[in-house]
């Protein structure tokens, strides 16, 4: 069964393509490279499986591929480059087509080379861990992470089109699979409830990847994503929401060292801090917080935070995308569905927050 949802953008409208084996669906992205010259960009751990499969929906094309080292630690500029000079090398033209083959690394890496080179060329997102199709091969997103912060190098460029074959979570490790639950579970934190309930309803299956419960997850994930972009594409707005608990999260990444935490993981403990620093300003209740972490932990996922100095975690979070004139904007829960991004808050209860969570 083929589900095709759309992210409304007028001009840079495009679909996204959810279903079983469509990597070997020979015409399924034929209209969108139309016998174009397409660079595949891929890791090392994906495209030994992958690769094969997806060049055998690339008939008629000009095909060259670049295989990435795997892993966050490598999400910098320098793997950019590295993408950029295939292209040069490659002799790619304005009409070149970028395609992802991978998770949320190779994504953003291919998609801010699509961003930049000749000002812009086409790129089409093949995601294959749950957490890029359910949320970072969504909404245009693309960039790499710098020595001071995670993320703060990038540029919105919206795909021609998203195919999540959901085969490709049955290779998916343990740990990456609940790291993608982690984006799920944020979705009925922000925005529905009654999602949230389906999930805790479904843990085993979840994680026993039975494919109709991973076929909802994913559905339900992108038309929430897909609606949110829609009305605020360039994060002016609502859209900040999808990042609850990224604030926190960004600062464990930077500290623990991209890639020792998965993102999905330093999500995870991040959404933990960012509700119960909820209900110290007095937005949520305690068995809110702890439903919250019963979740999360059933989902084989962290819930604290690593040991960290409590100053440099908060300087941390000073370089966080949504910091205005100086103040960290944070999404915060008035209640489970519903969220909001604030600045509503002293300074002084922050670092008084930070200082309770890492001195235990």
């Amino acid at each position: 069964m083929l589900i095709t949802l759309s992210v409304d953008l007028g001009l840079r409208s495009y679909p996204i393509l959810i279903g079983s084996g469509l990597l070997s669906q020979a015409m399924v992205l034929e209209p969108y490279l139309k016998h174009r010259d397409v660079l595949v960009v891929t890791n090392d751990t994906v495209g030994p499986i992958y690769g094969r499969p997806l060049r055998g929906l690339l008939g008629g094309c000009r095909v060259n591929t670049i295989s990435l080292p795997d892993g966050e630690r490598h999400k910098t500029m320098a793997t950019v480059n590295a993408v950029l000079d295939a292209l040069v090398e490659g002799r790619y033209g304005r009409d070149a087509v970028v395609v992802a083959l991978g998770g949320g690394v190779v994504g953003d890496i291919a998609g801010f080379a699509a961003a930049i080179y000749q000002r812009g060329v086409d790129f089409l997102q093949v995601p294959t861990t749950l957490l890029a199709q359910v949320d970072s091969a969504v909404g245009g997103k693309t960039g790499v992470n710098h020595a001071g912060g995670k993320n703060l190098i990038g540029a919105f460029h919206q795909p021609l089109c998203v195919l999540a074959d959901t085969d490709t979570l049955q290779t998916l490790p343990d740990r990456e699979l609940s790291a993608g639950l982690a984006e799920v579970v944020k979705y009925g934190l922000i925005a529905d409830a009654a999602f949230l309930d389906w999930i805790e309803a479904h843990t085993q299956s979840l994680l026993q990847r039975d494919p109709a419960s991973l076929r909802h997850v994913i559905r339900r994930s992108c038309e929430l994503k897909a609606e949110i972009v829609a009305q605020d594409e360039r994060e002016h707005g609502r859209r900040a929401l999808l990042n609850l608990g990224h604030t926190f999260g960004h600062a464990i990444e930077l500290h623990a060292g991209y890639g020792e935490w998965l993102h999905g993981e330093a999500v995870a403990a991040g959404t933990c801090m960012a509700a119960a620093f909820s209900q110290r300003l007095g937005a949520i209740d305690s068995a809110a917080v702890e439903r919250i972490r019963r979740l999360f932990g059933r989902l084989k996922l962290p819930v604290d935070p690593p040991p960290v100095d409590p100053g440099k975690f908060l300087a941390a979070m000073g370089m966080d995308k949504k910091v205005v004139a100086g103040q960290i904007r944070l999404v915060l829960l008035d209640r489970i569905g519903t969220a909001r991004i604030s600045a509503d808050y002293a300074p002084h209860d922050l670092a008084d927050f930070l200082r309770e969570q890492f001195v235990r």
